[in-house]
């Protein structure tokens, strides 16, 4: 399981990173891969209001690091933790440069009516500190990270915002912190108590891919499910992308990834192979399930659908 952490704040040292260091050590220590980025550090550059996600489904905008990485990022993680100080009761602008382009993702899920599978599961989780100490300052990151968790298909799943914090150090003397970094990642114990399932095939491009994505649509909370490829492709196969949005589920933004990657961040109970048992790597107490099924790259769609329904069926059957 990836957490993805977003400092919202340009100081890399600063309170706000202190509390989002906080919360993914914790989460690191239950067991989770983390990530952290340094949104001020990053080529995010503002949503131009063109409308054009909402009528191709990407962002016109394709040479900065939103569209190259954190899209992808946002897509692979299952938790989500926005860490921001209060520049006037919001976000930072760096912050909230990201938050306006996820537009895109919007677009996606409301107005191409595709669902994202890992949406059954992803949280959201909002880290603020602030100077003052009103009662309502944080009312305008809570709206701002419920939108943004709508529009990237997470849940709102917790929150902690701390008042009077203004000089450099000033959360280190907050008691409270250690144990209420605890309680907000004890919220989220469920995802560590899942079974985890490994689909692997050679490209990580096609047949793999949508077995993952169906074992997380059709398991919800119940399962953790990844992919990967022994010879991972550079690009998911588009006559998949076609098939699976045909029925509804959104593949977009998945980028075939290395069997060391995906173990990464998952230690799997089982791992199912498309066809390529001699490339599986040996996962001491883990089941390994063998499924024969030819790969449909190259040939008519209507061979792409047929191995889509068929790996469809065998997951709901491991599942069942």
């Amino acid at each position: 399981m990836l957490v993805l952490g977003l400092l919202g704040s340009p100081r890399k040292k600063g309170n706000t990173a202190y509390l989002l260091d906080r919360f993914l050590a914790e989460m690191e220590s239950r067991g989770a891969a983390v990530h952290r980025v340094d949104v001020a550090e990053k080529n995010i550059r503002p949503c131009r209001g063109c409308i054009h996600c909402e009528k191709k489904g990407f962002c016109a905008q394709q040479d900065d690091d939103m569209s190259r990485e954190m899209y992808g990022l946002l897509r692979r993680a299952e938790v989500v933790a926005a860490a921001s100080p209060m520049y006037f009761y919001s976000a930072p602008a760096q912050l909230k440069a990201l938050i306006d382009r996820t537009q895109t993702l919007w677009s996606r899920r409301y107005k191409l009516k595709l669902t994202d599978p890992q949406g059954a599961t992803r949280a959201g989780i909002m880290l603020c500190v602030g100077a003052t100490r009103g009662q309502r300052l944080f009312d305008g990151m809570r709206l701002t990270s419920k939108y943004f968790f709508d529009a990237i298909a997470a849940e709102f799943s917790g929150e902690l915002g701390y008042r009077r914090v203004e000089h450099p150090g000033d959360l280190k003397q907050v008691a409270s912190v250690t144990d209420d970094v605890k309680n907000l990642a004890a919220g989220l114990d469920h995802l560590f108590h899942r079974e985890k399932i490994l689909f692997l095939c050679r490209e990580n491009a096609c047949r793999s891919k949508m077995a993952a994505a169906f074992a997380r649509q059709q398991a919800g909370d119940r399962v953790e499910a990844l992919s990967a490829g022994s010879r991972p492709a550079q690009e998911s196969n588009p006559e998949m992308e076609k098939a699976m949005a045909e029925i509804g589920l959104d593949m977009f933004l998945r980028t075939p990834r290395a069997i060391d990657e995906a173990l990464a961040e998952m230690n799997p109970d089982k791992i199912v192979t498309m066809g390529c048992r001699e490339n599986c790597p040996f996962i001491p107490g883990a089941e390994v399930i063998e499924w024969d099924i030819p790969d449909p790259a190259g040939q008519d769609p209507a061979v792409m659908r047929e191995v889509r329904d068929t790996i469809k069926n065998k997951v709901a059957a491991l599942l069942g």
